[in-house]
């Protein structure tokens, strides 16, 4: 029972959190950067040193989430057919439960695809067009 508590509140938010620091080290300053707002950036990086080192350590932090991700849909995968409780408010609230972890694991897959694209890819395109 103790696993099953971790599994639906611990694990989605790290996964979720995770993924949003792909999107910090990787997506936000491409963005300030392509909007012409690198002295934000600047401040930003001045602010939060930490980022440098998320930046630094970006196959680290994208193997980390992506492991973060993998252990979070087999989990969701494997619990998708687990029966919700048979009083109605419990039932209501788990279906609502799952429908919101689906949609936090969706949306973490996506923003770090996201931060994928820009600390991976992005560069290399910019590089074969010009």
């Amino acid at each position: 029972m103790k696993f099953s508590r971790l599994k639906r509140a611990l694990l989605p938010t790290l996964t979720l959190f995770s993924s949003l620091s792909t999107l910090l080290c990787c997506a936000l300053p491409a963005l300030f950067v392509a909007l012409g707002a690198g002295a934000t950036l600047a401040g930003v990086v001045t602010q939060v040193p930490g980022l440098i080192w998320v930046s630094k350590h970006k196959p680290l932090v994208f193997g980390f989430a992506a492991g973060m991700l993998m252990l979070a849909g087999f989990l969701r995968y494997r619990s998708r057919n687990d029966p919700c409780p048979i009083d109605p408010e419990q039932a209501v609230a788990c279906k609502r439960l799952r429908r919101m972890s689906g949609v936090v694991y969706w949306s973490s897959v996506f923003i770090a695809l996201v931060g994928a694209y820009f600390a991976f890819v992005h560069a290399h395109v910019l590089v074969m067009f010009r």
